[in-house]
């Protein structure tokens, strides 16, 4: 017999830190290989994580709501065989030495050391958060609610209602009675089920219930605390600090440019009339920003310089192999980018399914770190929101980024008459070290000429 402690792994782009969200297990349970045993929150999407050996769990190392590095062990388990599996999983970091900032071992942003999948910083200080009611700081809770998350945007099939015992508020167990499906919404939601108000028939908590519940605030990614004076501060961290500093280095390393133009788009607006009637389309969601979609990937052949990148530390520009079309999306947890890989060669069909899955996972506060690698361009749909046009800052390791403003019945002038026409602002950000006038120009001019005229799409 031997104890063996899993370390929290890098689970994607280098990611040097993890908040502790949820355990799925507690002291005593048995688990076996690639288990679900912890939900954590990196600073790009939620993941639960498999326990990469089978046996007795005999320690939490960590308590829910703490955020720890790379490499902190977080769990203990007692296996049949002596092994150093764990270690394993996470090699130890070598001797110091002069090593090149950004590299891996090196200094990263934030003081931190750079890290490759499976190992760790040098340092594992754990930073707590402040936990409401003075409970101490040390304590593991066995089965708290998840983080909050969207609501997801399909619904589970009826089904029989099933009692389980769950903490409640105070920490003494209760059975409640739900569907699995409402247990999904509550646990998506990250309310406890023990705190719901029950007035389905026998005390069952139905999905109304849940919903009404949400009436409060669904509670933020980081807890806001109040202050007496009414102020609220709410702690900068996960998807909201890594937003913060990836737009604060875009804006000042890239020069950004911003170039406008209004468009008569109501070619394309009969044209999305028209798909949604299509039968290959009739189980998919189509909206103007498809067209925008496709009209980009098509764009950006004729001015492929609008897909590179600048690379600082080789003096390169890498124009990319393909379009890894990103798509900005607000989510609960805060700003992300998910992005398809390959869209220039998806048919327009796959295109759209691409958009309405990126959509749907995003809602569910369940996109992964490698849905947001790689991205090359970047659309972000200020429309949805009412917005006409801004001036969007391109997202880090991009050069160009495309705001999509709101589509609106306006008086156009068409042969000397004014008419009234559907009309949007385009707006383009482009990093003007690689991207030069005539080349944004074009590529703007390009994209608006197929949103004016879609049948202009032959001719790319």
């Amino acid at each position: 017999m031997g104890i063996q402690q899993f370390r929290l792994p890098d689970v994607g782009e280098g990611l040097v830190e993890a908040e502790i969200v949820s355990w799925k297990v507690k002291v005593g349970d048995t688990v076996k290989l690639n288990d679900t045993v912890v939900e954590i929150e990196t600073a790009k999407s939620l993941v639960e994580l498999p326990v990469p050996f089978a046996g007795v769990v005999t320690e939490l190392l960590v308590p829910e709501g703490e955020t720890v590095d790379v490499g902190t062990p977080i769990i203990s388990v007692q296996t049949a065989d002596e092994g150093t599996g764990a270690e394993d999983l996470v090699p130890s970091i070598p001797d110091e030495e002069a090593i090149e900032p950004g590299k891996i071992g090196g200094a990263a942003p934030g003081g931190r050391t750079a890290v490759l999948v499976g190992y760790g910083p040098k340092t594992t200080e754990a930073k707590r958060r402040p936990r409401k009611g003075g409970a101490p700081a040390a304590a593991v809770v066995a089965s708290p609610a998840p983080a909050a998350q969207a609501i997801p945007a399909v619904s589970a099939p009826a089904a029989p209602s099933v009692p389980a015992e769950v903490a409640g508020g105070n920490g003494v167990s209760v059975h409640v009675l739900a569907k699995p499906p409402v247990r999904k919404l509550a646990k998506d939601l990250g309310i406890d089920l023990a705190v719901v108000t029950a007035t389905g028939p026998g005390g069952v908590i139905t999905r109304g219930d849940v919903e009404s519940h949400t009436s409060a605030p669904a509670a933020a990614v980081a807890a806001p605390v109040v202050s007496v004076q009414g102020d609220t501060r709410i702690p900068v961290k996960g998807v909201v600090k890594v937003m913060a500093q990836a737009m604060v280095s875009s804006a000042f390393t890239a020069p950004h440019v911003t170039e406008w133009i209004t468009v008569d788009v109501s070619a394309t607006m009969e044209l999305v009339e028209r798909l949604k009637k299509d039968k290959a389309f009739r189980e998919l969601r189509v909206s103007p920003l498809l067209i925008v979609a496709k009209a980009v990937t098509l764009a950006a052949r004729r001015t492929p310089i609008i897909n590179a990148t600048w690379d600082e530390a080789n003096q390169e520009i890498v124009i990319k192999g393909s379009v890894n079309l990103g798509i900005a999306a607000a989510t609960p947890r805060g700003l992300i980018v998910p992005n398809i890989k390959n869209a220039g060669a998806l048919p327009l069909t796959d295109l759209c399914a691409a958009l309405n899955n990126l959509v749907a996972v995003a809602r569910e506060g369940k996109t992964q770190p490698a849905d947001q690698a790689g991205g090359s361009f970047t659309i972000t749909n200020v429309g949805v929101f009412g917005i006409d046009a801004g001036t969007p800052i391109i997202n880090p390791g991009e050069s160009a980024i495309l705001a999509f403003g709101a589509v609106r019945k306006q008086p156009w002038v068409v042969d000397d008459e004014i008419v009234p026409r559907w009309i949007t602002t385009l707006a383009l950000s482009f990093d003007h070290r690689l991207i030069d006038g005539e080349k944004g120009s074009t590529f703007l001019a390009d994209v608006a000429a197929i949103l004016e005229d879609p049948a202009r799409a032959l001719m790319f």
